[in-house]
């Protein structure tokens, strides 16, 4: 059974955030709440949960304090009044960043990106010996971008890079896709492509980079030109003839 931490200085958000956690995820065991920073983590590292949900601004150390202080004994999920933290957020390794009031539909989303981390895999010895190279101070991997800060309607939101399909740029505006939603940013194609992890997204066309996880297959049209199709998706990808050889062993 998952375990979990409310910590928040109002007792009301604390009882209200409660009641929605028990809708929209009845499994979750509440061990206990915290009014304070200090408090999370001393329940933390008594309890030992699985997921701690942290209010930002609260007496004495505040939520992000917190996060740092709980490190990797649990998942952390940001439920805040504040928006303005939500990039330092994701930077201490949140799961979500959620703003008040959280509604039912919106701690949904969270609840399911909770459980598909909760179901991965432990890391493996590879992983651990990054980890061992880094304290050794052998260089480390590249720090590939994590997060997309894209516009959706009048809204600004956060999107986890592994849940993006496809970008794909036009003059202004690059379109970002997700199975969900489809937003604009104005981060270039070229710019992506130096940032993104190349093992996760391939470019296909100078306009386009496809996530390697989306892709669904390779078709040709009757002019000849290689086309990706994206799971889930009806729409069709322009490969340019520069990258039709990523696709030969497909």
């Amino acid at each position: 059974m998952p375990t979990a931490i409310i910590a928040d200085d109002e007792r009301l958000m604390r009882d209200q955030l409660r009641m929605r956690l028990s809708q929209v995820w009845p499994e979750l065991e509440i061990l206990g709440e915290a009014k304070n920073g200090e408090e999370a983590i001393e329940l933390t590292q008594q309890h030992q949960p699985d997921i701690v949900f942290l209010d930002i601004r609260m007496p004495g150390k505040t939520g992000l304090e917190a996060a740092q202080g709980i490190g990797p004994q649990a998942h952390i999920v940001f439920i805040t009044a504040y928006d303005q933290y939500a990039v330092e957020a994701f930077e201490r390794g949140a799961i979500d960043y959620v703003l008040k009031p959280a509604e039912p539909e919106r701690l949904k989303m969270t609840v399911e990106r909770i459980k598909s981390r909760l179901a991965a895999p432990p890391p493996d010895m590879g992983s651990l010996l990054v980890q061992l190279a880094k304290q050794m101070g052998v260089a480390a991997k590249p720090n590939y971008l994590k997060w997309i800060q894209a516009s959706i309607g009048q809204d600004l939101r956060l999107i986890p890079v592994e849940e993006v399909l496809f970008f794909i740029s036009d003059e202004k505006y690059t379109r970002v896709q997700t199975a969900r939603v489809e937003a604009l940013i104005r981060k270039p194609v070229k710019e992506l492509h130096e940032e993104l992890d190349p093992a996760l997204f391939w470019q296909i066309h100078r306009s386009t980079l496809v996530n390697v996880n989306a892709i669904d297959g390779v078709t040709r049209d009757l002019r000849g030109r290689h086309l990706v199709m994206v799971k889930g998706l009806g729409e069709k990808l322009e490969v340019s003839r520069s990258f039709v050889h990523l696709f030969k062993q497909m």
